[in-house]
């Protein structure tokens, strides 16, 4: 009998009954050659139906593929393959004494679907992870293997794609020395005189930093500061010391949490905020985000407060980051400096829409792009006002997948088509 597929949360069940997972790469065009739809996967950390193949098409998995980390030394840079996940690339980047620029708050999501989706970490001088990318290598719609790199006029729509140009096999990232994080926690900072220059102060305290709340009272619960041992100590003065190890979500054991109290440890150790050993929760809860220019942080985040008693009866946690503008057409922090508030919500699909859709109108004076794989209600009408070169990103699905046979009805509502 043939099993249901879902993803990682268990809130979308896939039409297609079968997740097909190739050995190999001849194994890989074949398949993609001789299926009218294919969509990928990844590890499953979307929380909407941008993997959806349809009913007639074919839904993939990479994670049996030959990983292929392929570390350059000499050129700071990683060729990896397309079902890897971070904490894997991670591990084997810093053998070779080397960093990525940044990392996601939880290591266990896949380098290709993170990219494409626009996943992003903290740091006001940090592009979301797509901005690491220089290469990908993408299988066709024909089987065919197609290289975009920098310097191609298509590469500003290669990378946070969708996965709408084809199956990503690889991808070659930028790569810096090796460097050493340590973690500090604080407590109780109120939103309460918290303006545009205080805000700023805060969220470039350090080289990552992540605000925490679950808008039951106003202003946040714990502030994450992530500094670099080779960059300044922090002077952080609005919110005192936590006295004991904290988890994001309130009630959760902190022991899954990366070390705290300032004991410095490799990068990829302390940019996380969960320990790469540590198995993920069973995927009881959902996730929406809303990227906003950075301008608009303080503003964003008071009329938030506005609505809490709405919003705090489904939330687990509230999340604020900080992304530098990037240059991907399809990216929410293209073209500008951001601020991202992410939700994690209960596991209640029926009770959360509402609160999602309350939300968005709160937020709408302030022009949010939603996470792409995350749960939204914005009318793609008003998504594709929001990106001024989705026309550049629709010549180049034109160009490389006529037949569309890596789109959906979600990248179809995306494109307008």
């Amino acid at each position: 009998m043939t099993e249901s597929v879902t993803n990682w949360a268990g809130n979308i069940t896939y039409a297609a009954k079968e997740l097909h997972r190739p050995h190999g790469m001849d194994a890989l065009r074949d398949l993609v050659a001789g299926s009218p739809r294919v969509r990928v996967l990844g590890s499953g950390h979307s929380f909407n139906e941008i993997a959806e193949p349809g009913e007639d098409g074919v839904l993939l998995s990479l994670d049996v593929l030959p990983p292929g980390i392929e570390v350059d030394t000499a050129a700071r840079t990683v060729r990896v393959g397309g079902g890897v996940r971070y904490a894997e690339l991670a591990r084997e980047v810093h053998r070779h004494g080397l960093a990525l620029a940044n990392m996601a708050s939880l290591p266990h999501i896949s380098v290709a679907g993170s990219v494409a989706t626009g996943t992003h970490g903290s740091g006001v001088g940090n592009g979301p992870l797509a901005s690491s990318v220089r290469a990908v290598e993408i299988v066709a719609a024909d089987g065919s293997t197609v290289t975009l790199a920098r310097g191609d006029e298509r590469f500003g729509g290669a990378v946070t794609s969708l996965g709408a140009l084809g199956v990503v096999t690889s991808l070659t990232l930028d790569l810096e020395p090796a460097f050493e994080v340590e973690q500090h926690v604080f407590t109780e900072m109120p939103l309460d005189g918290l303006d545009r220059a205080a805000f700023e102060t805060v969220m470039s305290a350090a080289y990552s930093v992540s605000l925490f709340t679950d808008w039951r009272t106003p202003g946040f619960r714990q502030v994450w500061v992530k500094r670099r041992t080779d960059q300044p100590l922090p002077d952080f003065v609005r919110a005192a010391p936590a006295t004991e190890k904290t988890h994001p979500v309130p009630g959760m054991p902190a022991v899954n949490c990366t070390e705290q109290f300032g004991v410095p440890g490799p990068w990829h150790e302390r940019l996380p905020h969960f320990r790469a050993e540590f198995t993920p929760s069973s995927g009881a809860e959902l996730q929406s985000e809303y990227l906003m220019p950075r301008e608009s942080a303080v503003a964003a985040l008071h009329a938030l407060d506005g609505i809490r008693e709405t919003v705090a009866p489904v939330l687990q946690t509230c999340e604020v980051r900080t992304v530098a503008a990037d240059g991907q057409w399809l990216s929410p922090s293209y073209g500008r400096d951001t601020v991202a508030v992410h939700f994690t919500w209960v596991e209640d699909t029926r009770a959360v829409l509402p609160v999602v859709a309350r939300v968005e109108e709160a937020l709408a004076p302030f022009d949010p792009r939603p996470h792409w794989g995350k749960v939204f209600t914005t009318p793609a009408a008003e998504l594709r006002a929001r990106y001024p070169r989705l026309d550049d990103f629709r010549n180049c699905v034109e160009h490389l997948d006529p037949r569309r046979k890596f789109t959906n009805a979600f990248v179809r509502d995306v494109l307008g088509e």
